[in-house]
């Protein structure tokens, strides 16, 4: 009998940076007050067997984000690296207005020269989700017919989602990376489905912002 393999992706609460513009990538900054508040909202939803394993990114505002939600089931995340945002080498920490004015070439080749551009310091697109559909795939082989929960990063939702549904790189995104949003995805021996996506019913009408 085929065993399903269960894994939900949560963005990380609502930063300081998400609200200013400020680009993250393995630069943090912590959660803003309504960021811990979207954490535990969905804490408080969570119920203890809805997950057998529980990951987060190791970055600050994932592992915050993971303290918030686990702990009133009970869950302390097993951090990875493998789930930290893209590298966005020299434009991480800067405004858009900021990458214009101190990285311009940079800046113009991360938006227009494709899925393989590196920016200087940092990691490509195409290797970024490289390495975003290589750690779903361990996690998933590690914990065959289980339910998992990933506490993560919207760049990570989006490598995932692209993975999933063999979307090309290229192709310009068009749907939503939500802040504390519950993300499922089944995997089956044919493969991996999407079960839904963006569902931010625990917010109950609070604001969760797209990633940049």
């Amino acid at each position: 009998m085929s065993k399903t393999t269960e894994v939900t992706l949560i963005r990380h609460g609502e930063t300081e940076w998400n609200l200013s513009g400020r680009w993250q990538g393995h630069a943090d900054s912590p959660l803003s007050e309504r960021g811990m508040a979207q954490a535990e909202a969905l804490g408080k939803r969570m119920n203890p067997d809805d997950f057998d394993y529980f990951y987060s990114s190791d970055l600050g505002r994932a592992m915050h984000t993971s303290r918030l939600v686990g702990e009133p089931s009970g869950w302390e995340a097993i951090p990875r690296e493998d789930l930290r945002e893209r590298d966005l080498g020299v434009l991480e920490a800067l405004t858009t207005d900021e990458m214009l004015e101190r990285e311009p070439e940079a800046y113009r080749s991360f938006r227009n020269d494709g899925p393989e551009y590196v920016p200087p310091g940092g990691e490509s697109f195409k290797q970024f989700c490289q390495r975003c559909s290589n750690a779903l795939e361990e996690i998933a082989l590690a914990h065959e017919g289980a339910t998992i929960g990933i506490v993560t990063h919207g760049g990570v939702l989006g490598a995932v989602f692209r993975h999933v549904l063999n979307i090309p790189l290229e192709k310009e995104r068009n749907f939503v990376l939500l802040n504390c949003s519950l993300n499922r995805f089944e995997k089956k021996t044919n493969g991996w489905s999407l079960s839904s996506w963006g569902d931010v019913a625990h917010l109950q009408g609070m604001d969760s912002l797209d990633d940049a």
